[in-house]
């Protein structure tokens, strides 16, 4: 039996015994194909989520709770099962599966199966839908108390707050949590290591580890075309080595490929097993896209809504446009606060004001975290965002609009559609997700992996090879290792700083930075810079990377911004100085927050790979005083990281003391945030509460 989208419409609109009788049909009829289809089938699936979306809402359908409790027993999504409602065999499975110590949590009978492949100790590589509760899998781990030293791998800052709220919330009496590079690891007693691959490349408290984890593990993959690739690999091979054991997780994807000979076997688990319903609906032949995109937007039954757009321009632009005509909500605190921290031109505040937000990658952490705590409560619903947000960032979206078809220019493909068509729905909360394409999807495509780690590593990319240690080392690989260093004219460790920024990038500023030692340009300094030192890397830069990967469009602007941000005491005051400068189209004031970015990671490497070429010529120099500042953006360390965690420098600028750590300033926070009497505004006070409280 096979009740598609229409007909599912259709019953939404019965009513009574009608409505009573066709559900019992395809209770029946389910009940039948269950002994008949595979295990994961969708359309089995789909069914059980449909049905609860009824029952909850339709006081005829009380009578068939009991039914629909057996049902999705047999289909394995025992986490519909309500236990108060339920047959006493259905109650005592449901029972049998639930964690009290998670928040009684019940799982489904696909988690359980990968459970117990990692339990038992085997190492698993997990591929299987956005909602799917792949995360939940992390924590049951955590809580077994078998585990206790565990390294977390995770692609985004983003992602790496919302784990840290969770591990501190469920884990916090058991668990050191390790994030930042300040942290030293305890040599004994339970740690979870939790980081971008930038951040655990180089831990040297590592130690032995229980277990690895790697989320979005597709990402390994060159061809996925993502510049951290090499990054991800080098980090991923220093935890595997170190490692009992590594659960990697990652959705839709069908195959992975490997060597016969490689080092880590795994067992590798592809399922369809999805926990909520997604509705599609086909616009593509509609003539005025945007009118149509608006006219969804002003449902309210399509909120809190998800807009996929390609790029961090486009979605400006859109916001923008939105609201010319429109209000969505009213968002007049937010909307204030950022006209009043970052400046009146950053024409962002007039969309949120009228409830719109953005999220990309220009976007500070901290606001983005606002905007996605603020879609989830429902006080913005509508929310534009880029590629950034498919990477593991839960939302509460219903439904998801894509109004673009590319990411970069580059149409997506069938991979990276079903991972944003993911984002729709929500267990317990939308049981039904929605997903209007103004496109034509990608053809379907079947989907493998292939990352160097676990293919032949004598055919691995320089950037990883030069990573690899002795116990794994071939005479191919020796060989290529000396070559490059011949090549380059530098020891193996000055190649592995060389690979952070690629090796033929790193070639073309060795030969720009000797150029500029031969002409007398102002590189050799062993102090903090002045502006037209800071100019002279710059333009050595520069000439290899475009301006605009830093957020600017020329060196000089570039050796402004740094200038700046050095030597404003405040951090607002600095964005405050760009509002005031700024001159150029207001769909790229965000280029500053870019600028930020790439002073956390990107600008520290290129300037220390210039370092290390230009002390070749002159050995006086010395860039190490200015590149420990420059990834805290020349601030103390605790702001940084509390901006990680959601909290604005803005704020927390305002209360800091000498020796602050980033527990002694989240104390003063929190205290001032529950004292009506404090220096926070009433909405401030909130913020900081929602960031902070776990």
């Amino acid at each position: 039996m096979t009740v598609s989208q229409e007909q599912w419409g259709e019953i939404e609109g019965l009513r009574g015994s009608i409505l009573k009788a066709r559900i019992f049909s395809i209770l029946q009829e389910t009940a039948h194909d269950i002994q008949t289809r595979d295990v994961d089938d969708p359309e089995v699936l789909n069914v059980v989520p449909r049905l609860a979306h009824l029952i909850e809402t339709r006081e005829e359908l009380a009578s068939y709770r009991e039914a629909f409790g057996a049902l999705a027993r047999a289909v394995g999504l025992w986490n519909y099962i309500d236990k108060d409602t339920a047959d006493y065999r259905d109650a005592i499975v449901a029972d049998a599966v639930t964690a009290e110590e998670l928040g009684g949590i019940t799982f489904h009978r696909e988690q359980i199966g990968a459970l117990n492949t990692l339990l038992s100790g085997r190492n698993l590589v997990l591929s299987a839908p956005t909602s799917f509760g792949k995360n939940l899998l992390i924590d049951a781990l955590l809580a077994t108390n078998r585990y206790r030293r565990v390294a977390i791998v995770l692609p985004t800052i983003a992602l790496l707050d919302e784990f840290r709220r969770r591990i501190e919330r469920r884990f916090q009496d058991k668990f050191t949590l390790i994030m930042y590079h300040s942290q030293e690891a305890p040599s004994d007693g339970n740690v979870i290591f939790l980081g971008t691959q930038e951040r655990l490349l180089h831990r040297p408290d590592l130690g032995r580890l229980d277990l690895a984890v790697v989320d979005e593990f597709y990402k390994l993959d060159p061809s996925r075309h993502d510049d951290r690739s090499s990054t991800l690999n080098a980090a991923v091979y220093q935890l595997l080595r170190r490692s009992n054991q590594f659960f990697f997780l990652g959705p839709n994807i069908e195959t992975v490929r490997y060597s016969a000979d490689n080092r880590w076997k795994f067992e590798f688990l592809h399922t369809r097993f999805a926990t909520v319903a997604v509705d599609t609906f086909d616009l593509r032949r509609v003539q005025n896209k945007s009118a149509r995109l608006t006219q969804e937007l002003q449902q309210k039954k399509n909120w809190p809504a998800l807009v996929f757009i390609s790029s961090p321009d486009r979605a400006n632009k859109l916001a923008s446009d939105l609201v010319k005509n429109n209000s969505f909500a009213a968002v007049e605190a937010s909307a204030q606060w950022i006209s009043e921290n970052f400046g009146e031109n950053w024409e962002l505040s007039k969309a949120v004001a009228k409830g719109v937000a953005v999220h990309h990658g220009r976007i500070p952490r901290s606001l983005a975290s606002h905007f996605v705590r603020l879609f989830n409560t429902g006080e913005i619903p509508v929310l534009i965002c880029t590629s950034t947000l498919i990477e593991g960032v839960n939302t509460a979206a219903k439904s998801v609009l894509i109004f673009d078809k590319s990411i970069n220019r580059r149409d997506y493909d069938f991979f990276t559609f079903s991972n944003i068509r993911g984002r729709a729905g929500r267990l317990g909360q939308h049981h039904i997700g929605a997903v209007y394409l103004f496109h034509a999807p990608p053809d379907q495509e079947t989907i493998e992996v292939e990352p160097p780690l676990f293919g032949d590593l004598d055919e691995a990319p320089d950037e990883l090879v030069v990573h690899i240690s002795d116990e794994d080392t071939s005479e191919a690989i020796s060989d290529r290792v000396a070559e490059l260093a011949r090549t380059m004219d530098l020891t193996q460790e000055e190649l592995r700083l060389a690979s952070s920024v690629g090796l033929e990038d790193a070639i073309a500023l060795k030969q720009q930075t000797e150029a500029a030692s031969r002409h007398r340009a102002h590189i050799h300094w062993n102090r903090f810079p002045r502006y037209d030192e800071i100019l002279a890397v710059a333009n050595i830069i520069c000439s290899v990377r475009r301006p605009s990967e830093f957020g600017c469009k020329s060196a000089a602007q570039l050796a402004v911004y740094l200038s700046n941000l050095r030597s404003h005491a405040m951090l607002k005051g600095f964005f405050l100085w760009h509002s005031s400068s700024y001159q150029g189209d207001p769909s790229g004031y965000d280029g500053v927050f870019r600028f930020l970015r790439a002073c956390e990671y990107g600008l520290p490497q290129l300037f220390a790979v210039v370092e290390m070429f230009a002390k070749r010529q002159n050995s006086n120099t010395s860039y190490s005083l200015y590149l420990a500042e420059m990834p805290r953006w020349f601030r103390a360390e605790v702001l940084k990281n509390l901006d990680e965690q959601g909290v604005p420098v803005q704020i927390s600028e305002r209360f800091l003391r000498r020796g602050d750590s980033i527990d002694s300033l989240r104390r003063r926070l929190l205290h001032e945030a529950s004292n009506p009497r404090s220096a926070l505004t009433s909405f401030e006070r909130q913020w900081v509460v929602d960031a902070l409280q776990v």
